[in-house]
Order: C-alpha cells, then structure tokens, then sequence
C-alpha cells in the first residue's frame, strides 16, 4: 500500500513540478524538490497530507503571481530570490514537513503518529503565513515597521511587518490546519479538530521567529551604488554589494527552514496541552 503512495505520489508531484516549471513558478531545480517532498508527504503520510501540501503550493503560487507586475520591484531590488522557487526554497520550506511525514509513516502503529501529524501542520503552516505575508504584505499602503524597534523600513526590509501582511499570515496559518482537517488528515482521534488551532498557533510562532530572525541575524547586503539594503549579494544593477549585518552563512532558506522547525515544535507542544473538560 506504501509502495502505491509513493508511486502515486511521484507521478502527482512529477506533474505538478512540470507543469509549475513550465508556467514559471519553479526552476528547474524547484521542480525536483517538489518531486522529493511530494513523493515522501503522499507515500508516508497519505492522501489528505499530500493534498494539504498541494493546497500550500497552489495558493503559495497564486499570491507569488498576484499583482505581480507591482511586487516586482520590491522583489527584484530587497530579495534574494524572485517568485521562482528552486530547491533551497522547496526543502526550507517542505523539508520539515516532509520529515515529519516520513516519521508518521515509519511509526504509524506506534504512539508517535498525533505528534508527527502536528509538526506536520505546524511546520507547513509556517511556511504558508510566512509566504502569504510576503505576498499580500508587500501591497498594503502602510509603511512597515521592523519587528524588534518598530522603525520604519521599506517594504520587503527582512523583519519589516505590516497590519495588512500579519492578517495575511493569520489566515494562511490557520487555513492549513482547516484544509487538513476537512481533508480527514487524524481521523479518528482528537487531533483532527485541533488541527485549525494547532495550524493558527505553530504558524503564527513560526512567522514571528521569521521575523525575528530576519530583523536580526539574516545575512544582509548593501549596494554602494544604489545605497539600498538588499538579501542579495549581487544587486540587480550588477554591483556587488558588501555585508551590513547578520550571520554571512544565515540567508533566507536557512531562515525559513528554522522557521518551518520552530512552528513544528510549537504545535507540537501545542498538542500536548491537557483539553478542558467539557
């Protein structure tokens, strides 16, 4: 029955990476990270996780392609990558969820399952309001605000928030844990309606320890030439930029994947919490 899973799964994620590479929403080395974190969610945690992960990578793409023409500029100028995933984007932001998969299906008999199916939402749910903030975030009118000092920043600054951009991650952390629950992902135990809250809680700790961490240890560049704050260490005009701040090996994969990791372990801990009695 695994076996039929991961078979299944890899010609579902085979298609989708295609067809999302064709249309410009993956790399070519996107496409094979899609392979890798498809094939192992739908053959180790089932089909309601795998359509879980595909409802994240078809909304994720839609907002990437939302009023695309007017993020362009943000996206070229502040970050490091533009709306094309390729594989560092694929496994820091799946790979924990594929993870916890992978532990769900080799213990599924096992006390472990309610846990890992946690992590699971939390992590995925991480990486939904964190993308959903970016994409909705970047359009709101209000000039963000850095995390740590409230200072205005311009938008697409690392660690930079807005009212518009949280409420994006709100819903989008929570949606997760409604689409999996709908889906029947815990069937049959008490978890199953948890997951929306578990989702909203691990999601939303995931993205404030983005933020976080984007406003304080990300590796951040300056372009001499446009004197401008950007992820990339080559800017869009061609200048090579210099340090500013931050850990050099911490870019914003690193950051997604610790992200992703702590929004696990939150729904996790979240999970583990006596319920009220009724």
């Amino acid at each position: 029955m695994k076996l039929k899973r991961l078979l299944f799964g890899l010609l579902l994620s085979g298609g989708i990476g295609l067809a999302a590479e064709r249309h410009g929403s993956l790399t070519r080395s996107g496409a094979a990270g899609a392979v890798i974190t498809g094939t192992t969610i739908f053959g180790f945690g089932g089909l309601s996780w795998g359509l879980t992960l595909i409802y994240f990578f078809l909304s994720s793409t839609f907002l990437s392609h939302f009023k695309e023409r007017e993020k362009s500029a943000v996206a070229a100028d502040k970050f490091s990558k533009g709306s094309r995933r390729d594989l560092g984007q694929a496994l820091a932001n799946a790979g924990v969820a594929s993870a916890a998969a992978l532990g769900y299906g080799l213990r599924r008999h096992s006390p472990g399952p309610a846990p890992l199916l946690a992590a699971f939402v939390g992590a995925l749910a991480t990486a939904n309001a964190d993308t959903w903030a970016t994409e909705v975030g970047t359009l709101s009118k209000d000039q963000p605000r850095l995390i740590t000092s409230g200072q205005p920043v311009l938008p697409g600054t690392s660690g930079g928030v807005t009212l518009l951009g949280t409420s994006a991650a709100v819903v989008g952390a929570a949606s997760v844990g409604v689409v999996a629950a709908a889906l029947g992902a815990g069937r049959g135990t008490s978890l199953r309606g948890r997951l929306p809250l578990l989702a909203l809680i691990g999601g939303m700790a995931g993205a404030l320890c983005d933020s976080l961490l984007g406003a304080t240890v990300q590796a951040m560049y300056w372009c001499p030439r446009c004197q401008t704050e950007t992820e990339r260490r080559v800017h869009r005009c061609g200048q090579e930029t210099r340090a500013l701040r931050g850990i050099g090996w911490l870019e914003n994969d690193g950051v997604n994947f610790v992200s992703t990791a702590a929004g696990a372990l939150v729904a996790v801990l979240a999970a583990r919490l006596p319920r009220r009695p009724a």
